[in-house]
C-alpha cells in the first residue's frame, strides 16, 4: 500500500495482486493535523480489506535530498504505522509525485478545485509504481 501522507490528506493506493500496478483507491481527510488515529484505524481497515504486505509511505525531501519538517513528520508517521500495524514500512523518496499527479489531471482538463480532490490519491499512487518499478528494476526482493 502506498501512502502520500500530507498535513490535511493521506493519498492511498494499493497494487494489483501480481504487484505489477498501483492504484489509487482514496484519499483520507484529517481533521487535525497532530491527531492520527482515526486515520491509522482507516488505513489498517484498508490494509485488511486489501491483504497489504507492506507500506510504502512517501518522503518529502527538498531537491537538493535534504530533508524538512514534513519529511520528519512522514517519518513519526511510519515509525507510528508499523509500530500499530505490525507491519514493515518502506520510506520511499516522493519528490515531484505531487507536480506530476497535478500536472496529469491538467492534461486531462480536470477543474483546479476538482484537481484537488485527487491529487494526493494519485500521487500515492505514484509512490508506490515507484518503489514497485524498482523492486522489478533491480530484482531486489520484495
Amino acid at each position: 500500500m502506498g501512502l502520500d501522507f500530507g498535513a490535511k490528506t493521506v493519498g492511498v493506493a494499493v497494487s494489483d495482486p501480481l504487484g505489477i500496478t498501483a492504484q489509487n483507491i482514496e484519499v483520507i481527510r484529517r481533521k487535525s493535523e497532530n491527531k492520527l488515529r482515526q486515520t491509522l484505524a482507516r488505513i489498517e481497515e484498508l490494509a485488511v480489506e486489501y491483504e497489504v504486505e507492506r507500506f510504502v509511505v512517501g518522503l518529502p525531501k527538498h531537491m537538493d535530498a535534504s530533508e524538512g519538517e514534513r519529511a520528519e513528520k512522514s517519518r513519526a508517521f511510519a515509525a507510528d504505522l508499523e509500530r500499530r500495524s505490525g507491519l514493515p514500512v518502506v520510506l520511499w523518496d516522493e519528490r515531484l509525485t505531487t507536480v506530476a499527479a497535478d500536472r496529469i489531471l491538467e492534461e486531462a482538463g480536470v477543474d483546479k478545485r476538482k484537481r484537488k480532490e485527487s491529487i494526493d490519491g494519485i500521487a500515492a499512487s505514484f509512490i508506490l509504481q515507484g518503489y514497485m518499478d524498482y523492486l522489478k528494476n533491480t530484482g531486489k526482493p520484495e
